[in-house]
């Protein structure tokens, strides 16, 4: 363990071995430094050394060295400068959090780098080998490599420091700091086992604080600061516990803020106590405690009406709506019926325990057993006004369910509601505490309802039913979904009904004719039969004599017997008031003797408490004064003793009362009376030794001269005589290096002889071998140069072979192109032919058509006009009349004539056309569009 006169001295050593890489010999001499009681006193290089101190033990990982540093540290600190603790406790969370997240980064870059030579590969050889082995993947390899253990130290990290923390009420805001860093880092990293073991040390905290009330920097949890402070750190608890899912932890939460409130006897903030019932409604939900759901739900409505004041009408409306519906939810009939008193204890105390949560008194009396029970709910509702604030579906939903007897068209009317009220819901706008309100959760909780009722009503209508029809009255479940509640329901005595699965029946068994609800329904049916009866039947007024005398006879009859029954009605309600006063006053005495008898039974408790103590008192003073008593005892008897050994008188005079303070004091005076004596007896035996002392050495003083003359001329002689010796055996020594030398002369010629011949001969074997290898590595050099040269000519082939295939692949697929561009060039120019051949046929019919047109009206104006011409003509023919005569022989235009009639006029014809010049291209043009045309078969003018 190293020393330091300052410490300054000692943080200077740590650098240097920091520097020279040697961290765990600094963090030792800072440790050794701390942990000494030589610097228990505040100053300032103190915390400068802490500094350093929880760098090294992070970057170690140290967690013991650093929790053991902090203790102490704390001890120095505690009464002098706590702020300093503060600041180096802030350091150690910030460095440790740090590298927790460095760690973390680290392994997500490792993880997205890459690492590989080979860029086609997807994985390395060894990788694949590692994971094979260890069956785990790379990233979880690298959390387990780097993150984990700073994860590890990280949680270490918070556990000193609460632990450091615990009982300090000057740094109960870092306390509360830090717990709620914990809570963070759990929620973050989804750390549940450290998120319990974090709930389970703050929880030992607090019971240690309350047990052990006498410490001396203990917190007072009942100011408002520390207070305040207790509860935002379980608020925060119970805010992670259900964000992970923790439903067991966010109910001990739940339960650690009560007792907070229970022990302080104070209530928190409304805000406070907005989250406390919207996290209880979720685990009560969770935990299908649906009627704790429900009444949660209905204190959450009362804080959120009474102390928000933006709280909107709407948001207003749908916390009514989840009231309602929570409260519906609750199942119709008894969960404790049929149970044994200790289940029924069990369940009153469970009562108990949840109410004290929720926030309800319970009265305590053993006959009121049912305290929290969903009628009672219900009623609730209704008088605080929560129904009326709901929605317009969620009344009539309720009032359908609660109210209407509808057998056959209850799940008719029930599906649309439930329908539209699935759509319902959303995030609170006004309500931020408040999470977001899912009225669909509630649905299949009424559809239950709804089967309930339904099955309960059908009960007291029908006694027997098929189950195909059963089964068509609800929609909801098929019909194994409905076996199973009604299974329930009559477990719990709600319903009577059978199952008959061979005959395809529901049996709804009778009740007896002393139970209320069948008595009630004969009355109805009894009523309902008589009124029926009266209107078919109505009753005849029978005349009498007596009537006819006396007419007034009936009025007076009727008007005494109303009187009478009034009468009866009085003399009834005074009879019943009297008596329910008899039991007011038995009910009021009895709860005066209860309450006289208890009080009773706590004084006789407090008196036989007081007399217990009162013993106890006594029996540990007597006990006391026994013990007292034995010491004094003792104490005379050694008295006795040490004065019978030294010859002297007793004490302690006979008669006299012996206590252990006389005791005492009389041993205290003979202890001072002895050490005085052996004072006086000291201080002269040192006078004589002093004397006897001088004496002595005054008679040695010459001896000792004299002594010291003689061992000079000793040594002076002794040191001759060895040097002389020396002298001798440095000749003798070099007389015999020189016989050495001259012997070992003879053989110098032979021994160059011999190295000269070593080293030829090693020499020769050198240049072999170099010559060798370069043999060999020229050999190699041309077998690589000739495999590199048949690589490179292979390459070669390879490529001309590939280009020429792709050659002749481009070449191919290029006439294979060429040629299809060609066939459809020609079909394109075939089919351009067609059209243009059927375009010129369709003109020439066109053509045909229109010369065919007229021709018939030349035919017809000839016709016409041929008498009136012939009339005209002269008698005799004339010198002129030539060219008519053999215009009239050739052929009209436009008619067709035989080739063997066209015989006759073929000279003519010739004649004129030689008398005739020959027509131009234009006229040639002009007379074909004027000949008359000739028809021909369709096979001499298609040119195909």
């Amino acid at each position: 363990m190293s020393t330091f006169a300052k410490p300054e001295n000692a943080l200077k050593r740590a650098e240097e071995l920091i520097n020279v890489g040697q961290k765990q010999d600094a963090l030792q001499a800072l440790h050794d430094l701390i942990t000494s009681k030589r610097y228990r006193a505040w100053q300032k290089p103190l915390e400068k050394i802490m500094f350093k101190y929880v760098e090294l033990c992070v970057d170690l990982r140290r967690g013991r060295f650093a929790k053991d540093g902090l203790i102490q540290y704390r001890i120095v600190c505690q009464q002098v400068n706590v702020n300093s603790l503060e600041e180096v406790i802030k350091h150690f969370m910030h460095l440790s959090t740090e590298k927790a997240e460095q760690a973390r980064s680290q392994a997500e870059a490792l993880e997205e780098a890459l690492d590989v030579d080979d860029l086609e590969a997807d994985k390395r050889p060894e990788d694949l080998m590692l994971s094979y082995v260890s069956g785990e993947k790379g990233k979880d390899r690298s959390d387990r490599e780097l993150v984990t253990p700073w994860f590890k130290f990280l949680w270490e990290t918070y556990r000193t420091v609460l632990e450091i923390l615990r009982n300090n009420s000057k740094l109960e805001a870092l306390y509360a700091m830090t717990a709620h860093r914990a809570f963070q880092f759990c929620k973050q990293y989804k750390r549940t086992t450290e998120f319990r073991r974090l709930c389970e040390i703050i929880r030992n905290h607090l019971a240690n604080l309350n047990k052990y009330r006498d410490q001396r920097d203990r917190p007072d949890i009942s100011a408002p600061e520390s207070l305040q402070l207790y509860l935002d750190t379980r608020f925060e608890q119970l805010k992670v516990a259900t964000e992970l899912e923790l439903w067991q932890e966010a109910f001990r939460s739940i339960e650690d803020i009560h007792g907070l409130m229970f022990m302080v006897k104070k209530t928190p903030k409304a805000s406070l106590m907005v989250v406390y019932y919207a996290k209880l409604t979720e685990i009560f939900w969770i935990s299908s405690s649906h009627l704790y759901h429900a009444y949660a739900w209905l204190k959450l409505f009362t804080l959120q009406k009474s102390f928000n004041k933006n709280l909107s009408q709407k948001d207003l409306q749908m916390i009514a709506s989840s009231v309602v519906l929570a409260a519906l939810a609750v199942a119709p009939y008894d969960h404790t019926q049929g149970a044994s008193h200790s289940e029924l204890e069990n369940e009153k105390e469970r009562n108990m325990r949840m109410a004290n949560l929720i926030g309800f008194n319970l009265d305590l009396k053993p006959e009121s057993r049912e305290v929290l029970s969903r009628s009672s709910l219900l009623s609730e509702l209704v008088s605080k006004g929560v129904m009326s604030c709901a929605t317009q579906e969620v009344k009539d939903l309720y009032h359908l369910l609660e109210h209407e007897f509808l057998p056959l068209d209850l799940t008719a009317k029930v599906q649309p509601m439930l329908s539209k009220i699935s759509k319902l819901g959303g995030k609170l706008a006004s309500a931020s505490s408040v999470p977001e309100v899912h009225l669909s959760q509630y649905v299949t909780a009424l559809e239950k309802l709804a089967t309930l009722r339904l099955l309960k009503q059908v009960s007291h209508v029908y006694q027997t039913m098929k189950i195909e029809s059963l089964s068509q009255m609800i929609p909801f479940f098929d019909f194994s979904a409905v076996e199973k509640i009604s299974v329930d329901a009559v477990k719990y005595k709600f319903i009577a009904m059978k199952l008959d699965h061979m005959k395809h029946a529901v049996l709804f068994d009778t009740q007896d004719l002393e139970s209320d609800g069948l008595r009630d329904h004969l009355n109805v049916f009894a009523e309902s039969l008589n009124k029926a009866r009266a209107m078919i039947y109505p009753p005849t007024k029978k005349s009498s004599k007596l009537g006819e005398i006396l007419p007034g006879l009936g009025e007076i009859v009727d008007k005494e017997h109303k009187r009478l029954l009034a009468r009866k009605s009085i003399i009834e309600k005074r009879k019943e008031e009297q008596e329910r006063q008899l039991l007011e006053m038995e009910r009021e005495e009895e709860s005066r003797k209860l309450k006289q008898q208890k009080i009773t039974e706590e004084v006789e408790k407090k008196r036989l408490a007081a007399e217990y103590e009162q013993r106890n008192k006594q029996r540990i003073l007597r006990e006391i004064e026994e013990r007292e008593l034995e010491e004094a005892q003792a104490l005379l008897e050694e008295q006795e003793k040490r004065s019978k050994r030294k010859g002297g008188k007793k004490p302690i005079l006979e008669g006299e009362k012996v206590t252990k303070q006389i005791l005492m004091e009389r041993a205290l005076s003979e202890q001072l009376r002895e050490r005085q004596e052996m004072e006086k007896k000291l201080q002269k035996l040192v006078k004589t030794m002093d004397y006897l002392e001088r004496a002595k050495r005054e008679e040695a003083a010459p001896l000792i001269e004299a002594a010291f003359q003689q061992r000079l001329v000793e040594e002076k002689a002794l040191h001759e005589h060895e040097q002389q010796q020396e002298i001798e055996l440095s000749r003798q020594r070099h007389d015999g290096d020189l016989k050495e030398k001259n012997r070992l002369s003879r053989i110098l010629e032979n021994k160059i002889i011999f190295e000269e011949r070593v080293q030829s001969r090693r020499e020769a074997e050198f240049n072999q071998r170099r010559a060798e290898r370069e043999e060999r590595i020229n050999q190699i050099i041309q077998v690589r140069k000739q495999e590199r040269e048949a690589l490179r000519k292979k390459i070669f082939f390879v490529r001309s072979e590939e280009e020429i295939l792709k050659r002749l692949r481009e070449e191919e697929e290029a006439r294979k192109l060429e040629e299809t561009e060609r066939r459809r060039k020609e079909e394109a120019e075939r089919k351009a032919k067609l059209d243009e051949i059927a375009e010129k046929q369709r003109q020439r019919e066109r053509e045909l058509d229109e010369k065919e047109r007229l021709r018939r009206e030349a035919l017809l104006v000839r016709a016409t006009d041929g008498p009136s011409r012939s009339s005209e003509l002269p008698a005799g023919p004339e010198p002129g009349a030539a060219a008519p005569a053999a215009a009239a022989a050739a052929p009209a235009p436009g008619k067709y004539v035989p080739k063997f009639r066209l015989g006759g006029t073929e000279g003519s014809a010739q004649a004129q056309s030689s008398a005739r010049p020959a027509p131009s291209d234009t006229d040639r043009w002009e007379q074909c569009q004027a000949a008359p045309f000739r028809y021909r078969p369709v096979e001499q003018w298609w040119p195909f």
